[in-house]
């Protein structure tokens, strides 16, 4: 059973968690979740306040024999990615999730699950509301709309917090502290169509690539998943080309940090390419099947005839939008000299849509050299302007750069290693973690992210390990304890 979550070892976490399943929260729609959390606070006379955006802040006194330490900052953010199988009914706007246990695993019925960051948030609302832990002064920052802008990390004002050392819960391999992330920026394309008539005579078809396994944009860049739009694209360029084809419509992924799992179009051929087309789609099918099977096994390429559509794109706008799409940068583009396994570049081909007159296009640039992701993005312009579209790039965040001499990296090292009888690894993640923004508004802040092991972030496929969970909340209240003594000598 579902509640059956809230009983799970540290029960603190598990509860708080349970209870955030059960509020709507994707992106841009934090109101009921950020007062959830408000309320939390004031309701145990913690200070408590919202700034500008919508961050929530709460701050609580140190324990006694505590009061000199460095003040800690327990950070993570309050959105989810609303993602869901096609087949599944879900609102993520009014619907709770329905969540259960497989194998040691929490998982979600269809949809995200939300752990990313639902763990970290439920962590430090443990440590807020509990009333037997060791600690500093503690200071914690619930940002809004993490997911699709960094909006809530992008509104934080400098002034408000007085950290000294900032833990961000929001990475997701337990055993690994994560010293660096890649910066971003959003590219945004824009292509203008004409809509012309259906000739006469001919048989249109929604065609469907689905059955990817999607993923995280940066964390899951490098294992060579597919990306819907890119399939799709390949098979229009045949379509069109060899068949005659025209194009109604264009609906490929989704979330700009999401790798495409599903694309689809609307078609017309003429009458006699019928038995053509079903063979040609039979064909690609078993051709990315044989490319992708060891990580793809469940690709689906299918069609059906459909009721003729009202118009169709103007064939010139086609023939610009698939060899732009075709030619267009996807994945990793380039691995870190300075870090072994870092992906430094890379970019996501998140979304193209047509509607109306237009066809949008989005991706997402990721670096943690800030060059080379301009260099990327000046690739991209470059490419664009040459197939007649508008390119705008916005949404540009700065990474984070690893402090290899970190006292707090020390220290959680060496809790660590007492508590579990290894090391941890240290590592960079290319990803967006709000560090970086945060540490650009406050520059002297100390930081670490780390996390419990969360798999398939970003897609219906989302789950948290049961037993990392309980490792995660050892480290950090171990942690919470060896806190450094504050240097009063030292300014802000």
């Amino acid at each position: 059973m579902e509640k059956d979550i809230k009983k799970l070892d540290p029960e603190l976490i598990w509860n708080f968690f349970y209870d955030l399943t059960q509020i709507p929260r994707p992106s841009k729609k934090e109101g009921r979740v950020a007062d959830y959390v408000r309320k939390f606070g004031e309701d145990r006379n913690l200070q408590t306040m919202v700034d500008d955006v919508g961050n929530v802040i709460i701050k609580k006194p140190a324990t006694p024999g505590m009061e000199n330490r460095k003040v800690l900052l327990l950070q993570g953010h309050l959105d989810m990615v609303p993602q869901k199988n096609s087949h599944k009914q879900h609102d993520f706007e009014n619907d709770p999730l329905k969540v259960y246990i497989d194998e040691g695993w929490v998982c979600a019925d269809g949809t995200t699950l939300g752990a990313d960051n639902g763990i970290g948030v439920a962590a430090a609302l443990a440590v807020l509301d509990s009333k037997d832990l060791i600690h500093g002064p503690l200071e914690a920052l619930f940002t809004i709309d993490e997911e699709s802008g960094m909006t809530g990390a992008f509104g934080l004002k400098k002034g408000i917090l007085d950290a000294d050392i900032m833990l961000n819960m929001d990475s997701e391999d337990e055993g690994e502290l994560f010293v660096g992330c890649a910066g971003g920026q959003d590219a945004n394309i824009m292509l203008d169509y004409k809509e012309v008539p259906v000739p006469q005579g001919s048989l249109s078809f929604h065609i469907k690539i689905s059955g990817l396994k999607g993923g995280h944009s940066g964390l899951d860049i490098a294992l060579g998943r597919a990306n819907a739009n890119k399939l799709l694209f390949r098979f229009l360029k045949h379509a069109v080309k060899d068949m005659g084809a025209g194009i109604a419509m264009i609906d490929g992924g989704g979330l700009r940090n999401a790798i495409p799992r599903e694309a689809e179009a609307i078609l017309v051929i003429p009458a006699g390419k019928k038995t053509e087309l079903k063979n040609s789609i039979q064909k690609f099918e078993a051709t990315f099947k044989n490319e992708l099977s060891d990580v793809e096994p469940d690709i689906k390429f299918d069609h059906k005839e459909t009721e003729a559509p009202a118009s169709l794109i103007d064939q010139g706008t086609i023939n610009r939008l698939i060899n732009g799409i075709i030619a267009c940068p996807n994945g990793v583009m380039r691995m870190s000299n300075s870090m072994q396994g870092l992906v430094e570049t890379s970019t996501n081909l998140a979304s193209i849509k047509s509607k109306k007159g237009k066809i949008e296009i989005k991706c997402l640039l990721r670096s943690s050299v800030d060059s080379s992701r301009d260099e990327l993005a000046g690739m991209m312009e470059s490419l664009f302007n040459l197939a007649g579209a508008e390119i705008r790039f916005d949404g540009a965040y700065p990474g984070w750069k690893p402090d290899m001499n970190s006292e707090i990296l020390a220290v959680m090292k060496e809790v660590y290693r007492e508590l579990f009888g290894r090391t941890p690894e240290v590592k960079a993640i290319h990803a967006g973690l709000e560090c970086g923004i945060i540490g650009g508004v406050y520059p002297r802040l100390d930081m670490i992210s780390f996390g419990p092991t969360i798999r398939n972030p970003h897609s219906p496929d989302e789950k948290v390990d049961i037993e990392s969970v309980h490792k995660f909340w050892l480290l950090l209240v171990e942690t919470l304890k060896n806190i450094p003594v504050k240097n009063t000598q030292s300014k802000k």
